[in-house]
């Protein structure tokens, strides 16, 4: 079922719930669209480390395709989303799926506040992200628009504690783990998009880099896509690998000890 506005933007009917969309956007909408679901597999794994009283913390949110689900099984959810366009279709999807227990913030996760340059992709949306330190052509094949966006250190905006953070923030999440020290310190569970071009590229960081806000507060590492669990005395070693792997891992868990 499909309906559609004067602005272009269409509603569709999916297995996930009912979403505003823009036909633009070749990937996520076209997943919605073509098979009705998108993200399946890290929806499954982020519900397996939470439970129904859980406190869920979505860092890059999108329109809500990952947030929406997961706050079906959980107490409450916050969900950030930077992107102004993807912000706006994220409230309207809240709305629409009357997910009364999701509390959304338009904001970009950093290390300091004020504002960042945004690069919004229009062809995938969900590709959005901070001006990359390269303006490699992967990132502006598209001819997005560029603006300003506000900028904050999440552990001055969010209050309590979030037993899982769930994150997708493409290149933005060292700066992000800087601005939510104490929101890692309590976390049970951190689900985290580990893509190596946006960590050398956007970020222009390494993996040491990306470990050091991370490793003092999680015990374990597990790597789905090299069916792999480490320690935290391997975090890097088993990174510097994925990191060989162009296409990286889009959920990598770190978690506490029980």
């Amino acid at each position: 079922m499909c309906a559609e506005e004067a602005d272009g933007r269409k509603r569709v009917e999916t297995d996930l719930g009912y979403f505003w969309i823009d036909p633009a956007d070749q990937v996520v909408s076209r997943e919605l669209v073509d098979h009705g679901t998108y993200g399946a597999r890290e929806i499954e794994l982020a519900r397996s480390h939470m439970g129904e009283s859980a406190r869920v913390l979505v860092v890059g949110a999108h329109i809500g395709t990952v947030a929406i689900p997961l706050s079906r099984t959980c107490r409450d959810l916050v969900a950030i989303e930077a992107n102004p366009a993807t912000c706006e279709l994220l409230r309207r999807n809240v709305l629409l799926n009357e997910r009364g227990n999701i509390t959304v913030i338009e904001a970009a996760a950093n290390d300091r506040n004020g504002s960042i340059e945004f690069v919004m992709n229009t062809h995938n949306s969900g590709g959005s992200k901070r001006m990359p330190k390269f303006h490699d052509t992967i990132y502006f094949y598209d001819n997005p628009r560029v603006t300003t966006v506000a900028a904050h250190r999440l552990d001055d905006i969010l209050d309590g504690a979030f037993d899982l953070v769930f994150m997708d923030i493409e290149g933005s999440e060292y700066f992000a783990f800087l601005g939510m020290q104490r929101i890692l310190a309590d976390a049970r569970t951190l689900i985290v998009e580990f893509l190596p071009h946006c960590l050398a590229r956007v970020a222009s960081i390494t993996v040491a880099d990306f470990l050091a806000p991370l490793a003092p507060h999680f015990d374990s590492l597990a790597i789905p896509t090299m069916d792999r669990v480490v320690a935290r005395e391997d975090f890097q070693r088993a990174l510097l690998e994925l990191s060989e792997r162009p296409e990286g891992d889009p959920a990598i868990i770190f978690r506490k000890r029980p």
